[in-house]
C-alpha cells in the first residue's frame, strides 16, 4: 500500500479542477468498532486503499449528530460528529492522515433543513408564535375555518405534503421529511451561523464543502403563500426556469452564496465548494461561478442513457456551461441518492428503476454482465472528460443496487413518505464488502445496519485485489494514468462526425495526444493506430470491442 502523499496530486488553489473524488457514505464505508455502523476511524483505517487507489480527495456525506430520519441529512448540530460514529479528534486525525496521503477532505453542508433534534427547532416549539425562535424556522397559520388546511399545497420531495401541523395549531415547512424543518435564510441568525460553521470545519482544515439542495434555500414567503396547484414537479421546473419558483432555484439564493465564497477566500488555499442543485443547466452556471461556489454537479451526464449521441450532445452543453462559470465541469455516474450505475446500465432500455426495485430486482431481469460492461466503459469515458470525476463508494469494485433489500430492512424515508410506491435509496448505501469471507465481509461487526448479499464476497475488494481485469484494478490503473496524462489544459477535441456517432462510436482527444474512444454497439469497431494504454474490456486484436472504451497514445487515426 502507498504509505506517503503521492507526487501527482495537484497543491495550490486550482487542485480541484480536474480532481478524481471518491465519495464516502460514513455509516456504510468501515465499521471500527462493530457497531454496524461505519464510523470516522474506520474512514481513517482505510485511507491507504484510497491511496492505493489513486483517489485526489475525499467526500464525506454527513457524519454530524443525527437521529437518521433521513440518513444523517437531518442534522441536529453542525459543528460535532455523531458519537456513533467518533469524535471531533477522530476527525481530526482523520484529515491530517488523508493530508499526509496528498488526499484533500471535502465534507457536506446540509443548509436548507436541520433535524428536528437541533436545539433551534427544540426552542422553536417551546416558544409562542411570532418568537424570535421562530424565525429561524416557517412557520405559518393553516388555511380553512379552524387552521386545519396546510398554509399552501407545497409538496415534499419525499411524498405528501410539505407540511406539518403543531399541537397549537401553527404548522411548520419541510421540503423534505417531518422530521427535517425547512430554516429560514431570510433570517441575519441563520446566515451568520452558517458562516461560522463554514469556518468551524475550515480551521480544522477542511479543504472544501459539498452542498445539499443548494438550489432550495431561499423561498418566496410573502403572504398569503403561492399554491402550485396540480402540476407535477417537472412541469413546474419547466415552467419556472426563471427563478420563479416559490422554493426552488430562486435568484436570491446566490446572495447566501458570495457570502460563503467571502469566507471561503479567507483561507490559503481558498476553500472549494460545489452544488447539488437539480437545475438546467443554464441556471446551474450560477451555482458555479467564481464568485459563489466555484463549482456544481452536473447531473444531466448521470440521467443520460446508453447512447453516444446523446452523450455527446450533454458533455458539450456542459463544458461550455462550466466555461461560461469560470469552473471546471463536473461529472458522476452513482452517487448516494441515485440506483447504482452498473445496474442502471444492466436494465433494458426504458425500464423503470423503481419498478425493478419494487420487484425486488426481478422485474425486469438485469443483465448483470452488461451491465458491469457497460460500467467500466462509461468510467473510463467519464475519468477521460476534463474536469472533475465524482465517484461513489464501492463503484471501484462494481458493486451492483441491491434490489432484494426486504421491506422490513429499509431506512429511507421516501418508503413511507410515497405509501410504499418508492423503495428509496437504500440500495446504494449497503455497507461495502472488504474481504471475501466473515460476518459483515471485512466491514466490521456481525450486523451491519443494513443487510449484505450472499455473493458480496467476491466482489470484495480482497477479492479483487491485484486480481487481472478486475474492476478495483482497472480503477487503479485508470486513476494512475489520468494523472500522467491529464494537464492544466481543460479542452477536448471531437474526433467521432454525427455518422459514426449515430453508429455508436464516440472519439474524442485530449491536449498531448490521449484518445478516448467508447464503442456504444454491440458490434466490434475498427480500432485506429496508436499505442493502446487501457481498455475497459479485452481486446481481442479484431477491433474495439461493443461496450468497450480504450485509452490510446498519440498516433490514433483522427476518424
Amino acid at each position: 500500500m502507498t504509505d506517503t502523499a503521492a507526487p501527482h496530486r495537484q497543491d495550490g488553489p486550482d487542485w480541484w479542477r480536474q480532481a478524481a473524488v471518491y465519495q464516502i457514505y460514513p455509516r456504510s464505508f468501515a465499521d471500527s468498532d462493530g457497531d454496524g455502523l461505519g464510523d470516522i476511524p474506520g474512514i481513517t483505517s482505510r485511507l491507504p486503499y484510497l491511496a492505493e487507489l489513486g483517489v485526489d480527495a475525499v467526500w464525506l456525506s454527513p457524519f454530524y449528530p443525527s437521529a437518521l430520519a433521513d440518513g444523517g441529512y437531518d442534522v441536529a448540530d453542525y459543528r460535532d460528529v455523531d458519537p456513533r460514529l467518533g469524535t471531533l479528534d477522530d476527525f481530526d486525525a482523520m484529515v491530517a492522515e488523508a493530508h499526509r496521503f496528498g488526499i484533500k477532505v471535502i465534507i457536506d453542508i446540509v443548509p436548507n433543513h436541520t433535524s428536528e433534534d437541533h436545539e433551534w427547532f427544540q426552542q422553536a416549539l417551546r416558544a409562542a408564535p411570532g418568537s424570535p425562535e421562530r424565525a429561524r424556522y416557517v412557520f405559518r397559520e393553516g388555511k380553512g375555518e379552524n387552521g386545519e388546511l396546510p398554509p399552501a399545497d407545497w409538496e415534499s420531495a419525499f411524498g405528501g405534503p410539505a407540511w406539518s401541523r403543531l399541537p397549537d395549531g401553527w404548522w411548520y415547512l419541510h421540503l423534505f421529511a417531518p422530521e427535517q424543518p425547512d430554516l429560514n435564510w431570510d433570517n441575519p441568525e441563520v446566515r451568520a451561523d452558517f458562516r461560522k460553521t463554514l469556518r468551524f470545519w475550515s480551521d480544522r482544515g477542511v479543504d472544501g464543502y459539498r452542498i445539499d439542495v443548494a438550489n432550495a434555500l431561499m423561498k418566496d414567503l410573502a403572504d398569503p403563500l403561492r399554491d402550485m396547484g396540480p402540476i407535477s414537479y417537472d412541469e413546474q421546473m419547466a415552467d419556472m426556469e426563471d427563478g420563479s419558483h416559490p422554493f426552488w432555484d430562486r435568484d436570491e439564493v446566490h446572495e447566501i452564496y458570495r457570502e460563503w465564497r467571502e469566507v471561503f477566500n479567507e483561507y490559503d488555499p481558498p476553500r472549494v465548494g460545489v452544488a447539488e442543485a437539480w437545475v438546467k443547466n443554464h441556471r446551474l452556471v450560477l451555482y458555479a461561478r467564481p464568485e459563489g461556489l466555484g463549482q456544481a454537479f452536473n447531473f444531466e451526464y448521470l440521467k443520460t442513457g446508453w447512447d453516444a449521441q446523446e452523450l455527446r450532445s450533454v458533455i458539450d452543453v456542459s463544458l461550455r456551461t462550466a466555461q461560461e462559470a469560470g469552473a471546471s465541469a463536473t461529472w458522476v455516474l452513482s452517487n448516494h441518492d441515485v440506483v447504482r450505475h452498473a445496474s442502471r446500465y444492466a436494465l433494458p432500455e426504458g425500464a423503470d428503476s423503481d419498478e425493478w426495485l419494487l420487484s425486488g430486482g426481478t422485474k425486469p431481469q438485469a443483465d448483470v454482465e452488461r451491465g458491469l460492461r457497460r460500467a467500466r466503459a462509461a468510467t473510463m469515458l467519464e475519468l477521460a472528460l476534463p474536469g472533475s470525476a465524482y465517484m461513489y463508494q464501492g463503484e471501484e469494485l462494481g458493486l451492483p443496487e441491491v434490489a432484494e433489500l426486504k421491506v422490513e430492512d429499509l431506512q429511507d424515508p421516501v418508503w413511507e413518505r410515497s405509501s410504499h410506491t418508492r423503495k428509496g435509496r437504500d440500495g446504494c448505501r449497503v455497507p461495502l464488502p472488504w474481504t471475501r469471507t466473515g460476518p459483515s465481509f471485512g466491514f466490521g461487526g456481525e450486523n451491519p445496519w443494513l443487510p449484505q448479499p450472499a455473493d458480496f464476497g467476491e466482489l470484495s475488494a480482497e477479492a479483487q485485489e491485484g486480481r487481472e481485469g478486475s474492476t478495483l484494478e482497472l480503477y487503479r490503473e485508470a486513476l494512475r494514468l489520468r494523472h500522467k496524462l491529464v494537464g492544466t489544459d481543460e479542452s477536448l477535441a471531437w474526433c467521432s462526425d454525427e455518422a459514426s456517432e449515430r453508429d455508436g462510436l464516440l472519439h474524442f482527444v485530449r491536449p498531448d495526444g490521449w484518445h478516448c474512444l467508447t464503442n456504444f454497439s454491440t458490434e466490434t469497431k475498427p480500432l485506429p493506430e496508436g499505442e493502446v494504454l487501457l481498455s475497459s474490456s479485452p481486446l481481442t486484436g479484431e477491433g474495439l470491442p461493443g461496450e468497450t472504451t480504450v485509452w490510446l497514445r498519440d498516433g490514433a487515426g483522427q476518424g
